[in-house]
């Protein structure tokens, strides 16, 4: 875990301070059993922390290895998680803390996404994030959605809410929030109004943001009915993935998306979508 550059000494003090408190009293909710997708996620953190480099050293921070753990909590984490506060930083050990301590933080945080920015800035905040943490955040994840363990990743291309590969219906406004993807969502109220994007792939997963506000939309395969999707939320969520969908084989597809207007919470977006080739 590392902290982005510039922040202060307090701030390290304040981690070291959290680092040693969990390690005394143990995370607020224990997962019994592996959360879904760990090993994708390590993987993820690991190719955007070091390259996968078990050996990756950061000169100015100190932080170590594949997952870059710094240096002041390498000992309260190798006492958590290996029993000995002196283990030295193998590539097994490593392997051991990072599933310790990504199995804690998703049983407290609830996302990947969430444990993504935490693992940044050691923060649990869920708004507000910096350009820097999000861009982060999306890269990490990015590479979650396109990996598949030790499998070589699928490419995958990126459709924005306001690629050309979307074509919008009735009225659609723009929103901005630091955690969108390209900070920034199209967005319809109105029932009726549609979003229809046209793509070759294997697979398709639509992004959006969930919440209070948010309600419920139809989605359309190639002109025909697959299901309703219900967005709303007791607590706001930047991103989840909404909708998604395969074939065995790629083809041309079109996915449409059609706003319900759902009664005092009508709101639909559009953050991207990402088709697998």
């Amino acid at each position: 875990m590392r902290v982005a550059t510039g922040r202060g000494s307090a701030v390290i003090v304040a981690i070291m301070a959290a680092s040693l408190l969990v390690a005394l009293i143990g995370p607020a909710t224990a997962l019994a059993k592996d959360p879904p997708g760990l090993q994708r996620f390590k993987n993820a953190i690991g190719k955007v922390e070091s390259g996968g480099r078990y050996t990756a050293r950061n000169p100015s921070s100190g932080a170590y290895g594949k997952y870059q753990i710094m240096p002041s909590n390498w000992p309260s984490w190798a006492k958590r998680y290996l029993g000995n506060s002196r283990a030295k930083q193998t590539p097994a050990n490593q392997e051991r803390v990072a599933s310790g301590k990504f199995k804690d933080l998703y049983g407290r945080l609830g996302s990947w996404r969430r444990v993504a920015y935490w693992w940044l800035t050691g923060s649990s905040r869920k708004t507000g994030w910096s350009t820097y943490a999000t861009r982060y955040v999306n890269k990490v994840m990015g590479n979650y959605e396109a990996g598949s363990g030790g499998k070589k990743a699928s490419p995958s291309r990126r459709i924005g809410e306001t690629s050309k590969s979307i074509a919008y219906k009735g009225s659609w406004r723009l929103a901005r929030h630091s955690a969108y993807a390209g900070d920034k969502v199209r967005y319809a109220t109105k029932a009726g109004a549609t979003a229809t994007v046209t793509f070759t792939g294997t697979k398709v997963t639509w992004y959006a943001p969930a919440g209070p506000t948010r309600g419920k939309a139809q989605v359309w395969i190639d002109g025909t009915y697959v299901k309703t999707v219900d967005l709303h939320r007791r607590s706001f969520t930047a991103r989840v993935a909404a909708f998604k969908t395969s074939w065995k084989t790629a083809g041309a597809h079109r996915l449409t998306i059609k706003v319900l207007g759902t009664k005092g919470h009508p709101m639909v977006a559009i953050d991207e979508f990402v088709v697998a080739k």
